[in-house]
């Protein structure tokens, strides 16, 4: 065989790779977050894609059909986005449960600095999607992500995806990321109930009383105290399931 074209293939192959870690890797949380430069990002990309390559299976792929090679890319592209997409989603369980915090709290304008991707993000919100990345690979779970992309082309044949399949499962994660998110702020939901008809009560029993200026710093220290409490809990049930879903890729 001509060892140019044998390199030629090879590099076929590995552009196949790359094609999935890097649209994976571009919503990937932990790998995709805005504070990570552009450049860094595409460089680990394309050092973890040269990584895995002798591993996936893949192999040379001998292809000059351009149809065919739109094809194979485009599928591999489209199952890269679907992974970053769905992780992502996920992780939006605590951005919008952080919103529900601040909410209940009486902070919910106390916004911070685009935060995980997530803009107007409030500073309970971005608390928790920094705590949620440290954690992230603190725990080790970074290694789960790249087992869970070797994992990917066991689950998706190179080449082929399955578009209705892909579309239920990203229902599913948005319907999961929703009940995360309840559920990670629920105390805050029962918290922010007593309080404020407490303060309707005191409201009701003195009317000149301005409840609003008095409680409000109760309101908020109490907010906050709960969060220090429940952040254990809160980073458990978000990482747990999103660990759950990367060795299944399923609900």
């Amino acid at each position: 065989m001509d060892l140019s074209a044998l390199l030629t293939d090879a590099l076929m192959g590995y552009f196949v790779v790359f094609a999935r870690i890097g649209s994976a890797l571009l919503f990937m949380p932990g790998f995709a977050e805005t504070s990570v430069p552009t450049r860094h990002r595409l460089f680990f990309g394309l050092i973890l894609s040269a990584a895995l390559y002798p591993v996936t299976g893949l192999g040379p792929v001998a292809e000059d059909r351009p149809g065919a090679l739109l094809l194979i890319f485009g599928s591999e592209i489209t199952v890269g986005l679907w992974i970053g997409l769905v992780a992502r989603t996920l992780l939006s369980a605590l951005q919008f449960a952080g919103y529900q915090m601040a909410l209940m709290s009486g902070l919910a304008n106390a916004l911070a600095p685009n935060i995980g991707a997530f803009e107007g993000a409030t500073s309970m919100a971005a608390m928790l999607l920094i705590g949620a990345t440290a954690l992230i690979f603190v725990t080790d779970l970074h290694h789960l992500i790249i087992e869970s992309l070797l994992m990917s082309y066991q689950v998706f044949i190179p080449g082929t995806f399955m578009l209705a399949d892909l579309t239920d499962q990203f229902a599913r994660a948005t319907q999961v990321s929703l009940y995360l998110g309840l559920s990670i702020a629920a105390p805050f939901y029962v918290a922010g109930l007593v309080l404020n008809v407490g303060m309707g009560l005191a409201n009701r029993m003195m009317a000149s009383l301005q409840v609003f200026f008095i409680a409000q710093p109760l309101l908020i220290a109490a907010g906050l105290a709960l969060m220090v409490l429940a952040v254990p809990t809160m980073m458990r049930g978000f990482l747990e399931p999103f660990a759950e879903w990367l060795t299944t890729y399923g609900f």
